[in-house]
């Protein structure tokens, strides 16, 4: 839950300035080791460990073991034996699963039409995908890919396939070393994030929070957006169901947004802040060249190549001028309608 407070806007401004200045280097293994006693439980906060991560970022050598953590593919409460003892039956558990799936394959096949459509769905995303670094290395295996994303689709009826998943499990597969690995990653990043990415599940949500953030963030903005710009917002989702893929220059600025929204810092629903911050970097050229709603959305899309740590810092400051609005305006007293917008922003904050 979060507090509306001018001490937490303190803080995520704070939290803004350390991520820019990177005043401390990224978590390594032998910092990460030292959140563990000799049992393997956490010495320190999980509240802790997350406001570090959203500050600092995590090391190539400990993503994979902290991923873990905050997927909820381990509990934060649990031992080294208990995670051994865990990976062992989330491998056995996958394992059965594949096999369930061997046996009512002929089924789908016969009896669900949308099966073969998505199964040829995948096909084609996957043969689309450059699976070869610039040396010509082998990146992923497209087999095991398809594989995954099929048992996915059967497992999961809350996240029906759609595009731009298999960009998703590619960067899973990409970090980790194991299949049942990418498996689960993949299952429990859809549900910690609340299945935002999800066309029918979290996307419309997360434009409707966006248009609401707007509306009383910038007013300006907003009423250019329902005018010249109307549908501009709700033309947007990509930007949710790629889960921001497309917008930054490397796997690794990818992987760093996605393990501050694993977080929760600075809080729930923070997608929606980067996307408004995304939105304020096109604003000045919206504005001055009066642009309309196809124009605006290419300005949109032209926004590539992005530093997740600039892009997550603005998103942070965007936080801490939210509170500080509800704030301001809880001391001074509000109109109705004031009342109804802040309401908005407590609702978005997830408190």
């Amino acid at each position: 839950m979060t507090t509306l407070s001018p001490e937490n806007s303190l803080s995520a401004r704070l939290s803004a300035s350390f991520i820019l200045e990177k005043r401390k280097p990224s978590i390594d293994k032998t910092e990460w080791d030292g959140f563990f006693d000799e049992n393997g439980q956490l010495a320190k906060s999980r509240d802790f460990i997350c406001v570090n991560i959203l500050e600092r970022g995590l090391h190539p050598s400990v993503k994979t073991e902290a991923w873990k953590f905050l997927t909820g593919y381990y509990s934060w409460q649990s031992s080294q034996d208990e995670r051994l003892t865990m990976d062992s039956a989330r491998r056995k558990n996958y394992e059965s699963l594949c096999q369930m799936y061997e046996k009512i394959q002929p089924l789908l096949e016969n009896l669900h039409r949308n099966f073969l459509e998505t199964r040829n769905n995948i096909t084609c995303d996957i043969q689309k995908l450059y699976d070869k670094d610039p040396l010509g290395n082998v990146l992923i295996d497209k087999k095991k890919l398809e594989k995954i994303l099929l048992l996915s689709y059967v497992c999961n009826s809350q996240a029906e396939y759609q595009r731009g998943f298999h960009h998703m499990v590619m960067l899973f597969q990409l970090m980790v070393e194991h299949d049942h690995e990418t498996f689960w990653f993949f299952h429990f990043f859809l549900q910690k994030t609340e299945h935002s990415c999800v066309i029918n599940i979290g996307v419309s949500k997360n434009l409707n929070m966006l248009n609401d953030l707007i509306n009383f963030m910038d007013p300006v903005f907003a009423e250019h957006l329902r005018g010249k710009g109307a549908g501009t917002v709700q033309s947007l989702f990509p930007w949710f169901c790629f889960c921001f893929q497309r917008a930054f220059k490397s796997f690794e600025d990818v992987w760093r947004l996605w393990e501050v929204l694993l977080t929760g810092k600075p809080c729930r629903n923070f997608q929606v802040l980067v996307a408004y911050s995304l939105l304020q970097m096109v604003r000045e050229q919206v504005l001055k060249e009066s642009m309309v709603g196809n124009d605006i959305l290419l300005a949109c899309n032209n926004l590539i190549d992005l530093d997740a740590d600039e892009v997550i810092s603005a998103a942070c400051l965007v936080y801490a001028e939210l509170i500080q609005k509800d704030w301001t305006d809880a001391l001074s007293g509000q109109d109705e309608g004031d009342a109804s917008a802040m309401r908005s922003g407590s609702s978005l904050l997830g408190s």
